[in-house]
């Protein structure tokens, strides 16, 4: 998660989501309003933001659930402006002491309360943006292709030959994991919905489970890597399901819980996981710009691509969060400026 940024002072203004205190429904939470544009410091970048996304980390914010998130969000009421956190657009200024970059770059990555038509970023956290997508395409990689890099090649250790089980693989991260995964060279078991079952298949998967007719755990099946983004399945389920030497990264697989919003299960794992033969885990998704430029390598070499499901105008955000919420998205959801 990006370091606050809020917006202050000056006599330019821009056209922003507003969040003014917390609640898990979009629409009686955010709105349209003018702000005074973001500043900058000696380090920091100004990008004219073009579009953004929408994940489940933006519910997060929004809901400020689970409590366990307040600490960095705010106790009582938001400290940011709005959820939003990625971006891609075009570099307006930059700051005293910035190398690297220059007005008129085009690039994408994280920012703080990104939902605007500017936003403050670090340089540590914004990269070139792939020149074959979208700006619209290119804001909807960021954290989810992030997560989805971090627990398929840095905890999943996926390698070629191998058998990887991924559930929650028609969603924002599942859609990049899958890519990801067979990019790597493993054979790859996607689990998912009725009606998304095919454009999973279309990702590269090698086998599509429907979890709406079967128990996808069920069979002799055994993987090397279980990459947990859906599903809610206990821990003793999923770790029959994996080769004597085998690794579960769970990135997902939320719950409603207050407190912990189903973290427990992960935490659990963490603890479990050196009494067993196997890697049991889960991790904070790091936003950097190493990974970033892995990710355009990719996107460049036409072996990852996003998924756009739908893109709303920035005034439709709340909109945009239903629809996630609701379950309907296949992939990302993309915000226009």
């Amino acid at each position: 998660m990006s370091e606050p940024i809020t917006a202050t002072g000056g006599t330019q203004t821009m056209q922003a989501v507003v969040q003014e205190r917390y609640g898990p429904e979009p629409e009686g939470v955010l709105r349209m309003a003018r702000l005074s544009r973001a500043r900058i410091g000696p380090r920091g970048v100004l990008v004219r933001v073009r579009a953004s996304s929408v994940d489940r980390g933006t519910w997060h914010l929004m809901a400020g659930l689970p409590y366990a998130v307040r600490p960095v969000s705010g106790l009582r009421r938001p400290k940011l402006p709005n959820p939003g956190r990625n971006i891609a657009g075009v570099v307006e200024a930059v700051g005293s002491e910035v190398t690297g970059f220059a007005p008129g770059d085009a690039v994408y990555g994280t920012a703080a309360a990104a939902f605007a038509e500017y936003a403050a970023a670090r340089t540590d956290r914004i990269a070139p943006k792939p020149t074959g997508l979208t700006f619209e395409e290119a804001a909807t990689v960021p954290a989810s292709a992030l997560t989805a890099l971090q627990a398929v090649r840095d905890n999943g250790k996926v390698q070629e030959g191998q058998r990887v089980l991924i559930t929650g693989a028609s969603g924002g991260v599942g859609t990049f994991a899958v890519q990801l995964a067979r990019t790597f060279g493993a054979q790859v078991t996607a689990v998912a919905s009725t009606r998304k079952l095919d454009a999973v298949r279309a990702l590269g998967a090698d086998q599509v489970i429907d979890y709406t007719r079967g128990d996808f755990l069920a069979g002799p099946h055994r993987y090397d890597a279980i990459i947990d983004i859906a599903g809610h399945r206990s821990l003793r389920d999923l770790r029959r399901a994996l080769t004597p030497r085998g690794r579960l990264v769970i990135t997902g697989s939320e719950t409603n819980g207050l407190w912990l919003g189903g973290t427990d299960r992960q935490i659990r794992a963490q603890m479990l996981s050196p009494f067993t033969g196997r890697h049991l885990g889960t991790f904070i998704t790091s936003e950097h710009a190493d990974g970033l430029r892995d990710l355009t390598a990719l996107i460049d070499a036409g072996v990852l691509s996003p998924v756009v499901d739908r893109v709303y105008p920035l005034a439709e955000t709340a909109a945009a969060v239903r629809h996630l919420l609701d379950g309907r998205a296949t992939g990302k959801l993309a915000l226009t400026l």
